[in-house]
């Protein structure tokens, strides 16, 4: 019994390990620090001068939900506080939780007296915590001290009056302040949100956070899956896991699997929850990660029920689908019944000879509106009929893809139409 609870060790020490690496965003985004091109090197070069060179900066940082912007920020903070641990405060607001402008304010005061151990004042108005604020700059300011004002959310702070955002921008006006506003958020057209008299105070300095290309895909997943040689596991177990591994990472099977995931799920974030439950499936008996581990994760992450309603629908249903999809690759996000019947015909009339009468196709589009497989935008037109108000899809270009690959006797050209 022990020498067999000692055979299992290396591969329960194996799974814990590359489970502690994937729960660890500093460890996952770690090699992005390499390149000087990458948005940790810049961000990390922008903070740094205005420590440096006693200078105010602002700057947004904007990509989808998952895509590391809180990730790299945070390493970068991290490794500026082991650089100038005396030099840097860092203020936190999230735009959920200090949406309204006094109480974000007055959260700005609190930390502030916090970190510099003073008295802080639960009744002090917006004028008194303004004032506060523009004499902590100026006094932080000339202590050589750089505060970092990070606003997650920063699209729930771009609301109403802004009267935070003026205040904080126009604070950071004077001579002697040294700070740095660093904005957050999933909007990529924020910057639009702000008022004139709040852009005109802001440096309109973006880094966009954009799904990781396929060179950086490969990198992280050797990255985060190897072994290392310095860890108390056998040599020769690391050796053999890390060789097994590169076979994996080498096989057709598995780029292709890799790929048709990154299709719908596209950033860093999601990629690790993949990673984190294909690593979870590993056999322990076996010790090594296998290619099954990562097909059995790819199928209980993708959506199913949405999948499951297209088996059931008519080749109609599927041509009317089709059509929706077409009209969004064009840009047409507003459509109804007769716009996506246009672009039936459009096919219809050069590529199919699937032709179905105007009122048996309405049938039709009343079907997918009951599977809940499209919706109408909004609820207002209840009096309006059915075709001329506009729907939306909700199934992903993924799950269409896949439900039409898997549906049986799905006519060729949709699968060539839905592909372009």
């Amino acid at each position: 019994m022990g020498r067999e609870k000692e055979k299992e060790n290396p591969s329960q020490k194996a799974l814990n390990l590359l489970r502690t690496r994937l729960s660890n965003p500093n460890f996952v985004f770690k090699p992005l620090s390499d390149s000087p091109d990458s948005n940790y090197s810049k961000l990390k070069f922008i903070i740094s001068s205005s420590i440096t060179e006693a200078c105010n900066n602002s700057i947004l940082l904007l990509g989808p939900r998952g895509s590391g912007k809180v990730a790299v920020l945070e390493l970068v903070l991290s490794d500026l506080l082991q650089q100038y641990p005396e030099a840097i405060s860092v203020i936190r607001l999230n735009g959920l939780l200090h949406g309204d402008d006094n109480c974000a304010l007055k959260e700005i005061a609190r930390q502030l007296c916090m970190e510099h151990q003073l008295l802080f004042s639960k009744v002090a108005s917006f004028d008194d915590n303004s004032q506060f604020l523009i004499a902590m700059l100026r006094e932080c300011g000339l202590a050589h001290k750089t505060i970092i004002f990070v606003l997650d959310e920063f699209d729930l702070f771009a609301q109403a009056k802004q009267r935070l955002l003026y205040s904080l921008l126009d604070a950071m006006q004077s001579v002697t302040s040294q700070a740095v506003v660093i904005g957050v958020s999933c909007r990529l057209d924020v910057d639009q949100l702000l008022e004139k008299r709040v852009r005109s105070r802001f440096s309109h300095r973006k880094l966009l956070f954009l799904p990781p290309s396929k060179e950086d895909t490969e990198r992280f997943l050797e990255h985060i899956l190897s072994l290392p040689k310095d860890s108390s596991l056998p040599h020769s177990y690391t050796v053999e896991f890390n060789g097994r591994l590169k076979n994996v990472l080498a096989d057709e099977r598995f780029k292709e699997l890799i790929n048709t995931y990154l299709s719908f799920n596209s950033t860093i974030g999601q990629l690790m929850r993949f990673l984190f439950q294909a690593v979870s499936y590993m056999d322990l008996d076996v010790g090594f990660l296998s290619l099954e581990n990562f097909k059995t994760a790819l199928s209980s992450t993708q959506r199913q029920p949405k999948s499951e309603c297209i088996k059931d629908c008519s080749i109609l249903e599927l041509y009317l689908l089709v059509c929706m999809k077409r009209l969004e690759v064009k840009e047409q996000n507003s459509y109804n019944f007769n716009s996506v019947m246009t672009e039936y015909k459009s096919i219809h009339d050069f590529q199919t000879s699937d032709n179905y009468a105007g009122n048996v196709c309405l049938r039709a589009f009343e079907h997918l509106l009951q599977r809940e497989l499209i919706s109408f935008t909004d609820n207002r037109g209840h009096n309006q009929s059915v075709e001329f108000r506009p729907v939306k899809l909700l199934i992903s270009p993924a799950e269409l893809y896949q439900g039409l690959k898997s549906y049986r006797s799905c006519p060729a050209i949709l699968l060539k139409l839905i592909a372009r």
